[in-house]
């Protein structure tokens, strides 16, 4: 049984119950997420360390290394 299948059972039984119905899966998916970063970014402030960029941070971290590598090679290859 997969989520869609126990969601129906769930909207089934409340129709019959008289409940509301319960959200359709993903429904909140969302907002899920943004809590998750919300929760890193305090926990990250509260270490003491910056608040968001720390991925693109990273990544122009390893690239610049690459970056300087390449120039590197390219300046011994075809002096200019």
């Amino acid at each position: 049984m997969n989520a869609l299948h126990q969601h129906l059972f769930d909207a089934y039984r409340a129709a019959r119950l008289g409940e509301p119905t319960p959200p359709a899966p993903g429904t909140h998916d969302v907002a899920v997420l943004r809590a998750v970063r919300d929760r890193r970014r305090f926990e990250r402030v509260v270490a003491g360390r910056r608040a968001g960029g720390g991925l693109r941070l990273s990544i122009r971290r390893a690239g610049g290394g690459l970056r300087l590598r390449l120039r590197a090679a390219l300046r011994h290859r075809w002096p200019s």
